[in-house]
């Protein structure tokens, strides 16, 4: 063992001793054969709790209320937990957020309700380097409107500027869609500024808070944003295929229509009346039945962002990138790894992307080795910290595995 792994080591334990959030590590389900989780910004881990939470759903809720739980809970349940979202993780009031459709579905809503907000506009303005579902559903809509989709570059390890959008918006733009956390490089995106410059045009802007929600305080209703989408699997732990929420700011909610008439966005659901009229509130934002099932995963691991505190979340963050980044200076850099992440904390979310040309290659096989990072093309390894589950030592095995995988 090198002086410079002996140095680490000692620096992960000093850190997992004095980590106030070290408890909370226990209450997720232990992974058998895994040494290191480091994709928790692609699927949190399940916490022990919700298992007792569906046992006890099967056998009272569903299982001995049945159809009454419709009335009961289940008919408001998609806007209930949205106002617990958005209490506890984005800076949102009451009434403006609502749990329900996958991502996918949530973006084509909102994109679809917001350039239909500005008739006369004639482009969409997305970030280049933005998720694939964001292009393609933004693609897919500008094309049914008529729209123009014009990219916007960013700095690879910065993302997009306030500067760069303020720029780049005009009296042609309907709407901006970024991601407020890039997938690949984990840059952070100045929010409010960046919503500013938008609205100095009087475009509106949607932002894309899916690496964002859990691992980073959120200011939403602060910042005057119009429209944002997240998913709930990553670091709000909801499971695979949780459901999505979607914000809609208050005073837009009248007036936005979104595209997709269900029965459950209906003024009356019971009512069964040919022709749809919308339901006021977020419940308008509502299509088909909920995904009660779905969501209960949800509820514990708000819980526990509640108890933890999303500053103190953002700190561990902090630390835990922060580790990583120094054990790559100390044992990845010297093997020709590139960093692919901002050094400058504030610049980063709750992931750190390393690169190499053969890191494709070894990611199966850090997989057989009970070491799970994430891979992106080209050539990145993306590791996701999260704050909640993952420990300083766990980081620290990780980025070692890398490298032993390497060498």
């Amino acid at each position: 063992m090198t002086d410079d792994t002996t140095q680490l080591l000692a620096r992960a334990a000093a850190l997992d001793a004095t980590d106030p959030l070290a408890e909370f590590a226990e209450r997720f389900v232990p992974a058998s054969g895994v040494v290191a989780y480091l994709d928790g910004n692609s699927l949190g881990r399940p916490l022990r709790a919700t298992s007792s939470r569906i046992d006890a759903f099967v056998r009272g809720a569903w299982g001995s209320r049945l159809i009454r739980s419709w009335d009961e809970q289940w008919m408001e349940l998609p806007l209930t937990l949205g106002d617990r979202v958005g209490a506890i993780a984005l800076g949102a009031a009451a009434g403006q957020t609502v749990v329900a459709d996958s991502t996918t579905v949530m973006l084509f809503k909102l994109i679809s309700a917001a350039v239909g907000l500005r008739p006369g506009r004639s482009e969409i303005l997305i970030e280049g380097s933005n998720f694939p579902t964001d292009r393609f559903v933004a693609s897919g809509i500008a094309a049914a409107h008529g729209l123009e989709l014009r990219v916007l570059a960013g700095d690879p390890l910065t993302g997009v500027s306030a500067e760069g959008v303020a720029e780049a918006v005009s009296e042609r733009t309907a709407l901006v869609v970024l991601s407020h956390i890039d997938y690949r490089s984990g840059a952070v995106a100045d929010m409010p500024a960046i919503t500013a410059a938008a609205h100095a045009a009087d475009a509106l802007i949607l932002w894309d808070l899916c690496h964002s929600v859990g691992a980073v305080p959120l200011e939403l209703d602060r910042c005057g944003v119009d429209f944002a989408v997240g998913c709930t699997y990553k670091y709000l732990n909801g499971g695979p295929g949780s459901p999505a929420f979607a914000y809609v700011r208050s005073d837009l909610q009248g007036s936005a229509e979104q595209p997709i008439w269900g029965w459950m966005g209906a003024a009356n659901v019971f009512e069964m009346r040919e022709q749809y009229e919308p339901a006021s509130g977020m419940r308008r934002f509502i299509s088909g039945t909920p995904p009660v099932l779905g969501m209960l995963p949800l509820m514990d691991m708000l819980d526990l962002v509640e108890e933890a505190g999303l500053a103190r979340i953002r700190a561990k963050s902090h630390s835990l990138t922060a580790l990583a980044i120094e054990a790559y200076d100390q044992v990845l850099a010297p093997l020709g790894v590139t960093l692919r992440t901002a050094r400058d904390p504030e610049l980063r979310g709750g992931h750190v992307t390393f690169g190499h040309e053969r890191f494709q290659e070894i990611t199966l096989r850090l997989w057989g080795d009970g070491v799970l990072p994430d891979y992106r093309h080209p050539g990145g390894i993306r590791i996701g910290l999260s704050p909640l589950s993952t420990s300083h030592a766990e980081t620290l095995r990780g980025v070692l595995a890398i490298r032993d995988a390497l060498v």
